[in-house]
């Protein structure tokens, strides 16, 4: 829907390939869906579940054995984003670096991104240097 052909609309960094394949294999899942809703004190909320099948217009990212599966709502928003998996004493959880957000709540939960159409226009521009 909003891709960028020869461009994956996320990148994952070993450790993320990592624990997706983890959970991919423990599930039987076809891979990680992720996605955006509203909510949160600062407006939207990341979503991921494992996913038994690929839905229509879902973008797949496939690298080293990790799938991911973007909602298309969510592909403009995704846009750009490296995903992390990081380990620590008291909590482990994937993490979204990602430029399109411009706020973020004090809990981490919770993100604000770039109005829609600067959205689309950084889109555009990535299209017509790709």
């Amino acid at each position: 829907m909003f891709a960028i052909p020869g461009k994956s609309p996320v990148t994952l960094t070993p450790a993320a390939v990592r624990q997706i394949r983890r959970l991919m294999d423990r599930e039987g899942a076809e891979g990680l869906r992720i996605g955006v809703k509203k909510g949160g004190c600062a407006g939207m909320e990341y979503t991921m579940e494992t996913a038994q099948d690929v839905a229509e217009h879902e973008e797949v990212v496939e690298q080293d054995g990790a799938r991911v599966l973007i909602a298309p709502m969510a592909q403009m928003f995704l846009f750009g984003t490296e995903i992390d998996y990081e380990t620590g004493l008291l909590e482990s959880a994937f993490r979204f670096r990602n430029p399109n957000v411009t706020d973020a709540c004090g809990c981490g939960e919770s993100i604000k991104f770039d109005d829609v159409e600067t959205l689309r226009a950084k889109m555009d521009a990535a299209r017509s240097s790709g």
